[in-house]
């Protein structure tokens, strides 16, 4: 019979061998939240880019009747919520990863959370707006 604890160290860097740490721990949420927006998004977009194609040479009253329907706002506010954490946290991936110096990384980062968190409020604001 193996023995799992060896197994284990066997599997860890030098280094965490010596540490006794392994990885770091950290980052599985956001890998996780990642895969989650992507999967929601997926079927969210087919409707939108559906919905919107069979509206094509609708007038604006039409398009906001679309909109002030229960359903669409319901599912516009989810597409509108899913895309913009999907794209917070993919552009902060590669903030993560391609810049180097701790303050402007972390400013960086900052700015596309807030610039994201802003654009959906209005966003999120208009189709409620149009929807109440």
């Amino acid at each position: 019979m193996a023995n799992p604890i060896a197994e284990r160290a066997a599997l860890r860097s030098p280094l965490g061998r010596v540490r006794g740490l392994g990885s770091a721990k950290s980052g599985t949420q956001a890998w996780w939240m990642q895969r989650v927006t992507s999967i929601a998004l997926l079927p969210l977009t087919i409707w939108l880019v559906f919905s919107l194609a069979c509206m094509a040479g609708a007038s604006f009253g039409e398009a906001q009747a679309w909109v002030a329907r229960p359903l669409n706002a319901v599912l516009l506010l989810a597409f509108l919520a899913a895309s913009f954490h999907h794209s917070a946290a993919g552009i902060r991936e590669v903030i993560e990863d391609y810049v180097k110096p701790e303050f402007a990384r972390m400013g960086s980062v900052l700015v596309v959370k807030g610039v994201c968190a802003l654009l959906w409020l209005v966003s999120s604001l208009a189709v409620l707006r149009i929807a109440i």
